[in-house]
């Protein structure tokens, strides 16, 4: 089997035309030269160089082996360029993210992605984070942006991203309803959530567990926006991330239920497998995590310097009120 350092004690014998030059170039001996020459003829099963000669001169095959080796060598060293700077990656980038996020702060991501890694191609898929991190962990994804907990800590790497901030909407047409039935606003209209692998539907339930209601009515859609589009229509109360619908609830289209209580938060990581490239994949995370920051902060300050009034649904049976309810962040 060939050798890296046959083939650079070959080549650089042949270019410089000595066994002594060649050492020097490699900081090795002259014999040393000699042995790895030696083992690749026999390797090959030909002479490749004319000893008598001075300067040393390749045989005929020598000469055509010369210019196999040179070009196996420079493939070597474009290869391990690689490894140099992250810059230079142009593989495929396998990337995982929940719909949440693409329909947030993902684009500006993406641009400063490929921004940073010109080179960079993307294959996107868009799923829910229990099949996202199945899909890692069998190596077909290389990076998520996704719910952390479904794989054993030593199988991946992460790092955390800027929570959403979780709230139940409804239509303007049931505000008032919401409002006139004192105790009954978690029992007047079925619920709507994510699907229900999903980590969010499973949290609404204990969180109405914890307010009494046992057996709650919840349709379970797959995706963000058509939760937003049927909480719209007046079909329930969604329950969805605040900063995701904010344009909708500062135009009217939605107002936002005080609740005695926040709902969890829905919180995310950066998640990679701990053998893949990882320096380019916390390079990657460092770029998830300053867009999700810009994303809360923005948002936050949106709807700080936003008149929400006539947008919230107070039920009687709440104690909570627009002030109590906790900033975005």
């Amino acid at each position: 089997m060939l050798d890296f350092k046959e083939l650079d004690a070959f080549v650089w014998a042949v270019k410089l035309g000595s066994f002594r030059k060649a050492a020097v170039r490699l900081h090795i001996t002259q014999p040393s030269v000699s042995e790895r020459i030696s083992r690749l003829e026999s390797t090959v099963g030909e002479l490749l160089l004319e000893r008598s000669a001075r300067p040393i001169q390749p045989t005929m095959r020598g000469r055509e082996f010369f210019l196999h080796a040179e070009r196996i060598l420079h493939q070597r060293d474009e290869a391990l360029k690689l490894f140099d700077s992250d810059e230079a990656f142009s593989a495929p980038l396998r990337l995982g993210t929940i719909e949440t996020i693409a329909h947030s702060w993902f684009p500006d991501f993406i641009q400063r992605l490929t921004e940073r890694y010109p080179k960079l191609i993307i294959e996107l898929t868009v799923d829910y984070s229990p099949a996202l991190n199945n899909r890692l962990i069998s190596n077909e994804l290389d990076i998520l942006l996704a719910m952390n907990g479904y794989l054993a800590p030593e199988q991946i790497e992460c790092d955390t991203l800027s929570p959403y901030e979780m709230g139940m909407f409804v239509s303007p047409r049931h505000a008032a309803l919401l409002s006139e039935r004192p105790g009954a606003w978690c029992h007047a209209l079925p619920f709507i959530s994510f699907g229900r692998q999903a980590r969010p539907y499973e949290e609404l339930v204990r969180y109405l567990a914890d307010l009494g209601v046992l057996q709650p009515r919840i349709h379970s859609v797959s995706t963000l926006m058509t939760i937003a589009r049927m909480t719209m229509e007046g079909l329930g109360i969604g329950a969805l991330p605040v900063a995701t619908v904010l344009d909708e609830w500062q135009r009217g289209d939605l107002c936002r239920v005080a609740l005695p209580a926040p709902l969890p938060p829905m919180n995310y990581d950066v998640i990679w497998r701990g053998a893949n490239h990882p320096r380019f994949c916390r390079g990657v995370g460092r770029i998830a995590q300053e867009c999700a920051s810009n994303y809360a902060r923005e948002r936050h300050t949106e709807m700080a310097n936003t008149d929400f009034t006539g947008r919230w649904v107070l039920p009687s049976a709440s104690s909570a009120t627009p002030e109590a309810i906790p900033p975005l962040t």
